[in-house]
C-alpha cells in the first residue's frame, strides 16, 4: 500500500523518536511535494518518500537505509516507496542506483535540507522565511559549517537531476517555507 499522509507520519513516529530527526523528515516531505509539484507529479507519493526516508535512523544508523526495506514491509509499504527510501543511501551504505526522478530527488535534497536548516537556524529568524540562496551559498562553500552534510552527495544528486546547484538550493529554499500539515492541524 502507498500510505496517506497522515498514515505515513504516524509509521514514522512509531520508529521516530527524534524530535530532530521528525523535524528531518517534515523538511524533506516538504520539498519532496515542491518538487514533485514543479514537474507535475503526484506530490502525496514524493511527500510519503520524503517523511519515511529515514525510518531506519534513529533504531539501527549503522544499518541505515538497509533496515528500511524489512520495517516498511512490516506496515504493508509498497514497494515503489521501499525502493525510493532504500536508493538515498546510494553510494553511502547501499549500492541501490537512484532511477526514477522521485529516487533522485530524494537522494538530492536529502543532504541539502540539513544544510538549509543550520543556514536558517544561524539567522536571527531561526527560519528559512527570510534565507536567500546568497547565504546558503557562502555557509556551502564553508566545508566546516554543517560539516556533516555531505557536499559531494547534493553535487552528484544535481548531476543526476541534470540541475545545477543553486537550482536545487533555491528551490529547496521555497519547498521549505511551504509549512507543513501537522504544523498547520497544531500535531
Amino acid at each position: 500500500m502507498i500510505p496517506t499522509r497522515d498514515e505515513a507520519f504516524e509509521i514514522l513516529k512509531k520508529y521516530t523518536k527524534s524530535e530532530a530527526l521528525l523535524r528531518h523528515a517534515l523538511a524533506v516531505e516538504l520539498c519532496m511535494r515542491h518538487f514533485a509539484a514543479l514537474g507535475g507529479e503526484d506530490a502525496e507519493l514524493w511527500g510519503v518518500c520524503g517523511l519515511l526516508h529515514d525510518i531506519d535512523y534513529e533504531l539501527y544508523p549503522d544499518a541505515h537505509c538497509k533496515k528500511a526495506p524489512e520495517l516498511l514491509r512490516a506496515e504493508n509499504i509498497d514497494e515503489l516507496v521501499i525502493r525510493a527510501v532504500v536508493s538515498h543511501g546510494y553510494a553511502i551504505t547501499v549500492d541501490v542506483e537512484p532511477l526514477s526522478g522521485m529516487e533522485k530527488t530524494l537522494y538530492a535534497i536529502d543532504e541539502l535540507t540539513g544544510l538549509i536548516t543550520a543556514c536558517a537556524l544561524m539567522r536571527p529568524s531561526r527560519s528559512v522565511a527570510d534565507l536567500e540562496l546568497k547565504s546558503v551559498k557562502k555557509k556551502y562553500k564553508t566545508l566546516n559549517f554543517a560539516a556533516g552534510v555531505d557536499r559531494a552527495v547534493i553535487e552528484r544528486g544535481a548531476e543526476m537531476l541534470h540541475k545545477d546547484v543553486d537550482f536545487l538550493i533555491s528551490e529547496c529554499i521555497l519547498g521549505m517555507r511551504g509549512g507543513t500539515p501537522c504544523h498547520r492541524e497544531g500535531n
